[in-house]
């Protein structure tokens, strides 16, 4: 990532300000997430300034963010348009945009990322912003898979480092998986979790264990049910039926996986089963590895598990 051609210097103090109150943000990654998260946070009164590597995405991004708005405000303000009008340009006001963070960095309560799920790229570019932000400054993550600590041991500010992890689309999922690791002060953590809230999000306390509390019951769930159709247990229909009807879920897990893409599932389950290769419920599926290896990667390619037009 060709960010950060320059640097700040700054010294860091023992006694950073503590129990930060949230108010300027800046989002590395301008992608579905990224834009996503600056949307919240900019309707809920944040000064936003949204990063990303090129003027072409970041102008894309801007355009979701307000296709999104519209929509909310065509159910907010159903009789009254100018009103939602309005709405739509005060949150616009509040999202700023830049292809270098150290515009913002500087001025930022907190720095959150949420780009390509590699740790060395993270690494690089949190090691780089802890030379261009305050002492105060919060970093967060929004991995999805891999340990906030291994990301935090490139700053000198690992007890201003801890992990936000939202749920796709941003803007409808309440929840927010609020991640300390052992380094992490319980003063940034109260302060991400009072941001959490004042985004009007549901935030939850997690350890800085393998997909934390969601990804680590739902990615197992999903790949036991790629190995109970690989067995020839159920077919791929049956058992997203089954899981619909017999246990409440909106989606079947072949569906669900198709919609977080294969690739991303095959990801995270290869990196957990490096780390612990004995545990059964991290162990790699054939069929999964097969469709990945052709491209199906599920609703974004077309075709995963299922074909969509």
């Amino acid at each position: 990532m060709a960010f950060f051609t320059h640097h700040i210097s700054r010294s860091f103090s023992s006694s950073a300000a503590r129990n930060v109150v949230i108010k300027n943000v800046t989002i590395i990654g301008g992608g579905q997430m990224g834009a996503g998260i600056a949307q919240v946070a900019a309707s809920t009164g944040h000064t936003v300034t949204l990063v990303d590597m090129s003027e072409d995405i970041l102008k894309k991004s801007v355009k979701g963010i307000e296709g999104s708005l519209k929509r909310v405000a065509k159910k907010k303000f159903a009789e009254k348009p100018e009103a939602g009008e309005e709405f739509i340009q005060k949150v616009l006001q509040n999202v700023s945009t830049a292809t270098d963070p150290a515009a913002a960095a500087p001025t930022s309560d907190l720095v959150l990322e949420a780009i390509v799920e590699n740790l060395k790229v993270k690494q690089d570019l949190f090691g780089r912003l802890d030379k261009l932000a305050p002492a105060h400054t919060i970093f967060a993550s929004n991995t999805s898979s891999l340990p906030i600590t291994d990301i935090a041991s490139s700053t000198s500010r690992q007890d201003r480092f801890g992990g936000l992890h939202f749920f796709n689309p941003v803007p409808m999922m309440k929840l927010v998986e609020v991640i300390a690791t052992p380094a992490t002060s319980q003063e940034t953590f109260d302060s991400l979790l009072n941001f959490s809230k004042a985004l009007g999000k549901a935030p939850v306390s997690c350890k800085d264990t393998p997909g934390f509390i969601v990804n680590r019951l739902l990615v197992p769930y999903m790949m036991e049910a790629l190995r109970l159709h690989e067995r020839g247990h159920g077919s791929k229909e049956d058992i997203d039926v089954a899981m619909k009807l017999g246990a409440g879920y909106p989606m079947g897990p072949f569906e669900l996986s198709d919609y977080v893409g294969l690739d991303t599932m095959k990801f995270i389950i290869d990196g957990w089963s490096e780390k612990d290769p004995d545990n059964p419920l991290f162990a790699p599926s054939e069929l999964l590895n097969k469709l990945v290896a052709e491209g199906k990667l599920g609703k974004k390619t077309g075709e995963g598990f299922y074909k969509y037009k």
